[in-house]
């Protein structure tokens, strides 16, 4: 398991229960080369109990697998709205997510994610964003994220418009990447 900086939580050894929940939770997370990775998906209209259900499954879905973020299209879900947990606090969802301003600044980390298992590629971000949109009952949302933050809320809102971490890598990288993915694919 990778750290936080990997888009995973790094919580040390799991327990055989653990380690269970977090199996049965990435069976659920759709995985490269899945086709609904590279689908944009479509504003939110309606703030209804079904929304509220489908962040909840996605929250516990997130948690259980031991990422710090999951998008609406990582569990096939065509809708706008990804949840995401900054440090020690409660998870939360955003709908309708857009980036309306980032600094200047960059930098360039790892990055994992939970639909490309086993595998970091270094990827540049802004270091700051300003992400506005809406909450599951439909109240506006504005938030001034930094660092590990700014940085999932980046990798989540390119998850709801079809691009992946391997398309912001370097050539070399994504090459790697391509490599151990498709040795994933020859053992399933």
């Amino acid at each position: 398991m990778t750290d936080e900086a990997g888009q995973l939580r790094d919580t040390g050894e799991l327990d055989a229960e653990g380690l269970a929940r977090r199996r049965v939770a990435l069976a659920q997370i759709r995985q490269y080369p899945d086709p609904a990775l590279r689908l944009a998906a479509r504003e939110v209209e309606q703030f209804d109990d079904s929304l509220r259900r489908l962040a909840e499954r996605m929250t516990s879905l997130m948690v259980d697998a031991h990422g710090v973020g999951l998008a609406a299209t990582q569990v096939g879900v065509l809708q706008r709205v990804f949840v995401f947990q900054e440090d020690d606090a409660e998870p939360r969802a955003v709908v309708n997510p857009r980036i309306v301003q980032q600094s200047a600044e960059l930098e360039t980390d790892e990055e994992g994610c939970l639909s490309l298992q086993r595998v970091l590629v270094p990827v540049e971000r802004s270091v700051r964003v300003t992400v506005e949109g809406k909450d599951v009952d439909g109240d506006d949302v504005k938030l001034e994220l930094e660092d590990l933050a700014a940085r999932v809320a980046q990798h989540e809102i390119d998850h709801l418009d079809g691009v992946l971490m391997i398309d912001r890598t370097t050539p070399e990288a994504r090459r790697e990447a391509m490599g151990t993915l498709r040795a994933q694919l020859s053992l399933a």
